[in-house]
This record gives structure tokens, sequence and C-alpha cells, in this order.
């Protein structure tokens, strides 16, 4: 690991402060350390951001909303019986993710803006990474690929976003609430990540210097009929080969709305739109759900060593159709 400097900010002006070119927030830390022991990531400076937790690091049911602090630990979360009872697609992707002490640590915040397991990426001995050194190339093309996306990546990078919660925000429409010294202001979480294009090293919408302070999610009718489904090579502490976050509102035996996110086969959290429109005024029997995961498939492109994802895709999500249909709420 490289030298680097560390600063304590006790407000949210003192960390805007000392935040600069080259520099990152860290709260739990889980994520960034990792890659900066692995020489993946160089800042010159932390600044910590912990103390902030006083009031970001709250969560708040009101009436239409859930609002979650950017502190607010995965494993308080997942355990807060609201969003356990009314919202179980996020207490899901949260429970499913990483061990026990490190969702305990882990902060919401820097959990949806961890990056890329591909070890292209991660290993500083392969020089062909664009997103790691743009302009290098994209060693996962033609190299080991099996984990890595099938919907979203590009002739620069086809690495996967390989998060859990990001997913079932993605899903549920959440809003994220960004805070700088320039402002604040409030976006779709859907447009917090990007595509990697021709630029797979610029990875989110953030401005220099933001941070997350909250993310809301509109209380609506498909949040309590909700789950998350993870599929993956063994049952505890692995990232998804594919995962599915499905929210339903049914009356009448008929879908009246669908919301769909995609996990662990995008470049980024992905919104299964087109399932979503195939799958509203229809019931929710199994030939409709095998249809809406051909279509939410429709465009995916796997790679010489993916070449199961789509159709374990197609499988996962149909699953998780059928059972969050069949749901007792």
């Amino acid at each position: 690991m490289r030298p680097f400097a560390f600063v304590k900010a006790d407000t949210r002006a003192e960390a805007f402060r000392a935040i600069g070119a080259g520099s990152s927030y860290l709260a739990g830390g889980t994520t960034l350390v990792d890659l900066m022991k692995l020489d993946v990531m160089r800042p010159d400076r932390l600044v910590d951001i912990n103390a902030l937790s006083r009031d970001l690091g709250q969560i708040h049911a009101e009436p239409g909303w859930l609002r979650l602090g950017a502190l607010a630990r995965m494993s308080q979360t997942e355990n807060h019986p609201v969003v356990a009872r009314d919202y179980p697609v996020l207490a899901q992707s949260l429970s499913l993710a990483a061990s026990a002490p490190l969702r305990n640590m882990a902060s919401l915040g820097g959990n949806v803006l961890q990056r890329t397991r591909c070890v292209y990426f991660r290993d500083t001995s392969w020089d062909a990474c664009n997103k790691r050194d743009p302009g290098s190339g994209c060693a996962a093309l033609t190299g080991g690929n099996r984990k890595l996306a099938i919907l979203g990546g590009s002739h620069a990078c086809i690495a996967n976003y390989p998060g859990d919660f990001a997913v079932a925000l993605t899903a549920l429409g959440a809003s994220v609430t960004l805070e700088s010294a320039a402002g604040r202001r409030r976006i779709p979480f859907e447009a917090l990540h990007r595509l990697p294009g021709d630029a797979p090293h610029v990875e989110t919408n953030l401005a220099p210097g933001e941070m997350i302070v909250e993310f809301a999610i509109p209380a609506a009718p498909w949040t309590r009929r909700s789950l998350y489904l993870k599929v993956r090579d063994r049952q505890s502490y692995e990232f998804a080969l594919v995962s599915a976050a499905v929210a339903l509102d049914i009356e009448d035996g008929a879908v009246r709305d669908a919301r769909i996110g995609l996990g662990g086969i995008a470049a980024k959290p992905w919104r299964a739109r087109e399932a979503e429109a195939f799958l509203k005024g229809k019931p929710l029997d199994e030939a409709h759900a095998r249809a809406a995961a051909e279509a939410a498939l429709a465009q995916a492109v796997p790679q010489s060593e993916s070449g199961f994802k789509p159709e374990l895709a197609r499988a996962t999500l149909a699953r998780a159709l059928t059972a969050c249909a069949a749901m007792e709420i």
C-alpha cells in the first residue's frame, strides 16, 4: 500500500474542504482499503466521514417514502423492521451480500459504489484493463470472462457490476441525493452508474467532490410483494452469477405493475424494462414468467466462457417472478 494522508471530518463542510483531486471519502472501507492494498486504487488522501453518521446514518420510514442515510450500515438496514416487512427485496439483497462482519462495517453509500470483481481489473500484473488504465485494452474479451457482463458491455470493457443492494434500488425506482461544496442535487438511482462505452474508467455520474448522502425509495403497491433471488457458485460469501430483484403489484390474478432488476450479468445495475412491459395486464403463470425472462435477455451478448449465463439468467428471473407472485402479503 502506498503512503497517503488521513483526515477526519466532523462535518460535511469539513469533508468538502478536505476532499480534492486524488483523494477519496472513507466510510466502512471494506472495498476501498482492499483495492488500495492491491495497488488498484491509489488515493493520496483519505477523508474519514464516519463522524457524519449522526446525520447520514439514519433510517426514516414516512408516508410515501423510505429514506436511508448513506452511512447507515448494511446490517443495520437489513434488520430494520420496516425495511424487512415493507421492502423485503432490500433486506434480502443486503443479507445475501458479503459476511456478517463486513455487513456490520460497510455503509450503504460505499456498497453501491463498489467496483468490479473482474480479475484483470484487480490484478495489476495484467496490463490490459481499460477500467484501470484507459486505452490499454480489455484482457477479458479474450481471457477468463465466465462471470462477466452479457448486458451493457462494450468493445472496451465487459466487466460486470458485482453488488446486490444497487440492483434492488434500481428495480424499485429509488432516487439518490448527492452533495458537495457546490450544493445538493437528487437524481434517479438508475442514473448514478454509467455503461462503459468508450470510457469504462468513468463508472458513475458523481461530480468531483460529491458524496452520496441519502437514498429515497418510494412506497408503492409492489414494494411489499418483492424478493431478491441470488444464484452463485457457493451459498455463502460469494458474488452473484445471476441475481434478480422483483417487485409486483397484482390484482385479480393479473399483473398491474412490475419492477425488475438484474445483477451479476450487466455492466451496471440493470433495469429489465422490456420484461416489465410484457407482464403488465397478464396473469403471472410459468409461461408468462418465462416469456418475460426471454424479453429481459433478448439483447444478451455472451462471451467465450459465459455462454451459460443467458439461460441461467432466464431461469433465475422466471423463478423469482413465480415465487414473488405466490407470496402471501
